[in-house]
């Protein structure tokens, strides 16, 4: 076969192609406008439809559009998805971001806003400290610090400082005789050691308050305490599963019953209300128990559970008709509960949340300000039972009002735990900082021969 002839052959350079981008195509600037908004609306009480946040998105490509116009290179400035005439939705559906599904956050883009949301976290930690609290547990460490401490029995000797060692044999010499005779004999005190930290594997179990109260919005602003704590919780899985993937972080949705919670779903949990045939009480006994049950077939060492809540607790569970009668006694117009199959039927179908039920039944007694005895007495017994266990327990209060801290600092006082007291607009800081501080100690035995 004869080669193609390519002497007369003239190349053109398609400059066109290289320098002009699709129409379609979407700056980064307005893309990370557009998922900062995205962010906003799924953590919203009600979640907005793919045709109503298809309204919503289209108002920010109109704003961002304007801007472009004001700059001085807005020629060379990139061609946005509203020229071409899209839908921002689709696009975005295009890129893998959205779903055409009620839940409509791909896993794609539940981890690129997690991780937008992390990132702002980080930066505000890093301009001033908030939050600690050590761990339990701890072992041999794997990450080398610059200090060093004394060389312990058992202990790995690869981490051992030689040049520290050996400055260590020659001050012993010098201190006895004048003159330095080579080669040196080391003693067993002389050795020095790298000291390590530990990466400490944690199983935390969250439980958020959906009470109807956790629907009141932070001060003057929009957002809610709910929407507060599902954005610091958000990020915080995104933070484990990028730097701490062996750990375990779960979460509890909690209201006069408790479910499990699927990390994934976190930006779209909702509070219960008054139409939700009395779930929308605060059982911290519900919450303990089913973190318990998650717990005990979890392998790590140190086990946590963070009660995220505005207010004390107003229900818990009865075991027997004895019990119920000994309030009837007391307070004859008391209120019991167990749900309906049509009440459990509508969670699973429109919510997806599978209550932990089984034939308990709920005493609600709501009081202001105030513990009813029995709940208090019921919500302490279950929570030791946690602490017998060698689980710590943590209660972090998500409201501004002073009065509700007395009986989380009077829990926690007999649980030997932390009580955290903070205004909505911190717990993410709170939350993050503390989990940092969780995984790492400084091994710093006092331990001697």
């Amino acid at each position: 076969m004869s080669q193609l002839d390519t002497r007369n052959v003239l190349y053109f350079l398609n400059q066109e192609s290289k320098t002009t981008k699709p129409s379609n195509e979407i700056s980064n600037e307005t893309l990370q406008k557009i998922l900062q908004t995205l962010s906003k609306q799924i953590l919203k009480e009600k979640t907005p439809s793919i045709q109503d946040l298809e309204h919503i998105l289209q108002g920010v490509i109109k704003q961002s559009a304007e801007q472009q116009t004001l700059e001085e290179n807005s020629e060379s400035a990139e061609t946005d998805i509203h020229a071409s005439g899209e839908p921002v939705t689709k696009y975005l559906k295009k890129q893998g971001y959205l779903k055409d599904e009620k839940k409509w956050l791909t896993n794609k883009g539940f981890f690129e806003i997690g991780g937008k949301l992390l990132q702002d976290v980080m930066k505000a930690i890093n301009e001033g400290g908030l939050g600690f609290h050590e761990t339990k547990n701890i072992g041999t460490g794997s990450m080398v610090q610059d200090t060093t401490k004394k060389f312990e029995p058992d202990d790995d000797i690869k981490f051992l400082n030689v040049p520290q060692t050996v400055l260590n044999s020659i001050q012993r010499i010098a201190k006895k005789d004048s003159e330095i005779k080579f080669p040196i004999t080391m003693e067993i005190n002389d050795l020095e050691e790298f000291e390590t930290i530990e990466e400490v594997k944690v199983a935390v179990v969250y439980c958020i308050d959906l009470s109807s109260t956790m629907k009141y919005s932070i001060g003057a602003g929009e957002s809610s305490r709910i929407e507060a704590a599902k954005k610091a919780l958000w990020s915080l899985y995104v933070l484990n599963k990028k730097f701490f993937p062996n750990d375990s972080i779960y979460i509890i949705g909690f209201g006069s019953f408790a479910s499990k919670i699927d990390p994934r779903d976190i930006p779209y949990l909702k509070t219960y209300d008054a139409n939700d045939n009395f779930l929308h009480y605060t059982n911290y006994q519900a919450a303990f128990r089913l973190a318990l049950k998650i717990l005990k077939y979890d392998g790590a060492q140190n086990k946590r559970i963070v009660m995220i809540t505005d207010g004390q607790p107003s229900a818990c569970f009865i075991d027997n008709e004895s019990q119920k009668n000994n309030i009837l006694a007391d307070k004859p117009y008391s209120h019991f509960y167990i749900p309906d199959d049509a009440t459990l039927s509508k969670l699973k179908n429109e919510h997806e949340i599978k209550l932990d039920t089984g034939a308990e039944m709920v005493y609600l007694c709501y009081r202001y300000r105030q513990v009813d005895q029995f709940i208090e007495s019921r919500t302490l017994a279950e929570a030791k039972k946690c602490k017998r266990e060698g689980i710590e327990v943590d209660t972090i209060m998500v409201s501004e009002e002073d009065e509700l801290l007395s009986y989380v600092e009077s829990l926690e006082m007999q649980l030997k735990g932390r009580a955290y007291y903070i205004n909505p607009v911190n717990i993410d800081k709170i939350l993050i900082n503390d989990f940092i501080s969780n995984k790492k100690k400084i091994l710093n035995s006092t331990n001697r021969w």
